[in-house]
């Protein structure tokens, strides 16, 4: 297929009609306009193509609309083709010769030789000063050029362009007097004052270079890395870890399970940004914009991390051997119950959205909160360790049927004491595994307790608040448990049994865990 130039009243074509090609003709596309190379580039792109769009002036040719099929030959070009797109000065930059039309304005080489020697005059002043001293032939070879000498074939005089190119000669050697010999002082005295010149230049490169640094010094303070939470402050606000020491520790333990990294973020960036959104439950899109990065990567490293924390320390939140309880019983619980506690048991419930299946409603809808949610038991040690999570049931699940369900009777050795609320009708299933279960006095229904009753209620309300403690500090400490999460959240993950959530649980407990226990302080 031919093509054809698309200058009006051109009629230059590729081939013949038998379908040979023609030789001495080259066919150009229009300038594209690049905008993501720097904004000097698209600014000369943009001009360009405007450029092209003016000269051939075509009615079905727009800046945004035109055709592939739209090309300019070669004819209109005075070397033939296009110039490069930086030459904005030289003639072929756009199209210029036989255009249909006087309105559009031609660049001849004569007028680009004159262009290019303006910018020669405009570099220093001194050179304007010289312009006074310039020989006659030069200023009229300069308003012959101005006034667009130009032969009906497009070309400048000969001997024009050899009186403006010797005049040019002569400026460029610097300044001339009346009888054409330069000075000898002058010169001397141009080196001067270019050594002049020379001390401001050093003093103000140096102080741009310093004042880079200063700039580059702030600008690390300001990213999101490990610069800006040298402060134990900073880290503990900012992950829930008591200091920058644990948060080092924890990010080498999970490096090696980490995939390989993007750029984008560094596995530090990605830790501390799950960090920080467990810790203060900031949306991801206004994360990312802290990150310097868009909310999908922010959101798939969120993922990664979770998986990868939740396959590394969930091994912290450890059901410990009962010498070690023995070992560790706080004084309150052995003047109480002796060593013989073995947990504290309680439930909490995290708020859901409402989920579309009905099915899925009934499940996970709490008449006591009035709402979605999914319940998980929790078991906590008399030192204030967590040392059991279950996994997600839905809000309308009892704790009983939770407890019966979750796997912690497996636990329980004979002779072991456990603490529970009120709302834990578990006696019967803890009796089977020949342990005690010591829940308030007055859930036995009576009207009146005894005085040993209310001893013992009173002891075991006391000791159980610690629970209440722990999971306090959860939520306060990892705020995203304490609003509603997604729905997609409660979803099985792929090809695993649990759920987004409980691995976010999970990693939440076993991250208190690597934290001073409240229990202890407020011992």
């Amino acid at each position: 297929m031919g093509m054809y130039c698309c200058v009006p009243g051109c009629d230059s074509v590729s081939h013949y009609k038998n379908g040979l090609r023609k030789s001495g003709y080259s066919f150009h596309n229009f300038p594209a306009w690049r905008t993501n190379r720097g904004q000097q580039i698209s600014e000369i792109t943009k001009a360009r193509r405007m450029a092209w769009v003016a000269a051939v002036r075509r009615k079905n040719i727009s800046f945004d609309h035109i055709s592939p099929g739209m090309k300019v030959c070669s004819r209109h070009f005075a070397s033939g083709k296009p110039a490069s797109e930086m030459q904005t000065t030289h003639p072929d930059w756009a199209p210029s010769l036989f255009l249909d039309g006087p309105e559009v304005k031609r660049i001849t080489s004569a007028r680009y030789k004159r262009l290019r020697w303006r910018r020669v005059f405009a570099v220093t002043s001194a050179v304007k000063d010289q312009l006074s001293a310039v020989p006659l032939q030069a200023e009229q070879a300069m308003q012959t050029m101005d006034k667009g000498a130009v032969h009906d074939d497009g070309d400048v005089a000969e001997e024009e362009l050899l009186q403006a190119e010797q005049a040019m000669q002569t400026m460029d050697k610097g300044a001339v007097h009346d009888d054409g010999d330069v000075a000898e002082e002058e010169s001397t005295d141009e080196t001067v004052a270019e050594c002049d010149l020379c001390q401001p230049r050093l003093e103000e490169i140096n102080r741009l270079m310093e004042e880079n640094r200063r700039l580059n010094k702030e600008l690390e303070k300001r990213a999101m890395g490990e610069e800006f939470l040298k402060d134990d402050t900073k880290v503990e606000y900012y992950t829930g870890l008591p200091d920058m020491e644990v948060l080092m520790g924890l990010l080498s333990c999970i490096l090696p399970r980490l995939s390989t990294p993007t750029g984008t973020l560094s596995p530090f960036q990605m830790l501390f940004l799950t960090l920080m959104h467990l810790k203060l439950n900031l949306p991801l899109q206004h994360i990312a914009h802290l990150f310097n990065v868009n909310g999908k990567t922010a959101s798939e490293a969120f993922s990664e991390m979770i998986d990868v924390l939740h396959a590394t320390i969930s091994p912290l939140v450890i059901w410990p051997s009962r010498e070690i309880l023995h070992a560790t019983m706080p004084y309150q619980f052995v003047e109480a119950f002796g060593r013989r506690v073995a947990v504290i048991l309680d439930c909490f419930e995290i708020f859901t959205q409402k989920p579309s299946n009905l099915k899925a409603q009934a499940q996970s809808y709490s008449h006591y909160r009035q709402s979605n949610s999914m319940k998980y038991l929790i078991g906590v040690t008399p030192q204030g360790a967590i040392s059991f999570i279950s996994k997600g049931c839905g809000g309308g699940a009892s704790d009983k049927h939770i407890t019966e369900t979750s796997g912690i009777l497996d636990k329980l050795l004979p002779g072991d004491m456990v603490l529970a609320d009120r709302g834990f009708d578990i006696q019967d299933s803890v009796g089977l595994m020949c342990a005690e279960v010591k829940i308030p006095a007055f859930t036995q229904g009576r009207s009146q307790l005894d005085a040993s009753d209310v001893e013992s209620t009173r002891k075991i309300a006391h000791l159980r608040i610690h629970v209440e403690r722990v999971i306090g500090n959860i939520r306060n400490k990892y705020t995203i448990l304490s609003n509603k999460v997604p729905i997609s959240f409660v979803l099985p993950c792929k090809r695993e049994d649990v759920t987004f959530l409980d691995k976010l649980v999970v990693v939440c407990c076993a991250l208190t865990n690597m934290s001073t226990s409240v229990v202890v302080k407020i011992q």
